[in-house]
């Protein structure tokens, strides 16, 4: 026999899902003959599987040790260094600024992402233990390109991720950026397209008509500062589309400086050169959250982030007369 109780971590997921997760190569229906049968209880009752658990509920599995460890897959920690830097941080959520050259979510099984960096965080921190681990996994809400930096929200619980993830989800969060284009910008404009996405080379196209694959999109860009060459925008993400403002801006003929999937070659050429610019210069920059009505949550109701830029970028807004 072997007894779980839920974490703060762990709730708000349904049994059958936690029980999924804690016997991964066991199926669904021995789940289900097992609660039938009054193997596994729940608060030391019966239980269907599609409970809700809440913190503090015990799980009783009536199973040989054997058994459970038939089932359950060994939990791989991938470990890494590096100091993530922490704009906000409270009992369920992290708020991080993401640096240039890091993956938000792993492509690749030897990737190294932004998840593995906050793990990380929270195991040396003592926050979550390798056993947590089992039960939920703590993840990213939203995701940037490898080479966009700025604010990337993770769930430290069950609670937070899906609370975040939400919000996005329903558009009810507002996202801005601030990005270097080509060109002069001299008014804010709000655009629409459709954007359709070429899977096979991960590369979008923007059009103004509407088509069966294409998804509606949203982009708002006001100039900040602006030469004759280039532009400071500040951009309002309206719809959270893949390469959306990269694209769009591109579309609109001024796309963003060092950009090599959307940019304008001769302008890049001279980027390099000049500044050695080997990424596109977009960062994400601030979130302003809403009223969050869950009681867990309501600490950030109404609170706005802003994540400075880096480094490379307030130097390219000197160096270009942006400020």
């Amino acid at each position: 026999m072997q007894e779980f109780m839920v974490s703060e971590k762990e709730a708000g997921q349904r049994l059958d899902k936690y029980l999924s997760k804690y016997m991964q190569k066991a199926p669904k229906s021995f789940f289900y003959k097992m609660l039938r049968k009054k193997n596994i209880k729940l608060n030391g009752k019966k239980a269907e599987g599609n409970e809700k658990l809440q913190e503090g509920d015990t799980i009783t599995c009536f199973l040989s040790d054997d058994t459970i460890a038939k089932f359950q897959e060994e939990v791989k920690v991938e470990k890494v260094t590096g100091q993530l830097d922490i704009l906000y941080e409270d009992a369920h959520i992290l708020i991080v600024n993401k640096p240039v050259g890091m993956l938000s979510q792993k492509a690749k099984k030897e990737d190294v992402s932004m998840v593995e960096h906050i793990i990380s965080y929270l195991l040396e921190s003592g926050q979550i233990t390798k056993e947590e681990l089992q039960g939920f996994r703590p993840g990213v809400c939203n995701r940037l390109d490898r080479n966009t930096s700025g604010i990337i929200i993770a769930g430290k619980t069950l609670v937070g991720l899906q609370t975040m993830s939400k919000l996005l989800k329903e558009r009810n969060i507002d996202k801005y950026y601030q990005c270097i284009v080509k060109g002069k910008v001299t008014k804010k404009q709000l655009v629409e397209g459709y954007l359709t996405k070429n899977h096979n080379h991960n590369k979008v196209t923007i059009s103004k008509v509407p088509s069966e694959d294409a998804d509606f999109i949203q982009t708002e860009y006001e100039p900040l500062c602006a030469t004759e060459d280039y532009t400071l925008l500040k951009v309002k993400l309206l719809t959270g589309k893949s390469h959306q403002i990269r694209a769009h801006l591109q579309s609109i003929g001024h796309p963003i400086i060092g950009d090599g999937k959307y940019g304008d070659v001769a302008t890049n050429k001279q980027l390099k050169k000049s500044y050695r610019l080997q990424h596109h210069v977009l960062h994400s920059w601030q979130l302003q959250i809403p009223v969050v009505t869950e009681p867990a949550m309501s600490g950030i109701s109404e609170k706005c982030f802003t994540a400075p830029l880096p480094a490379y970028f307030e130097k390219l807004k000197k160096d270009l007369h942006l400020q």
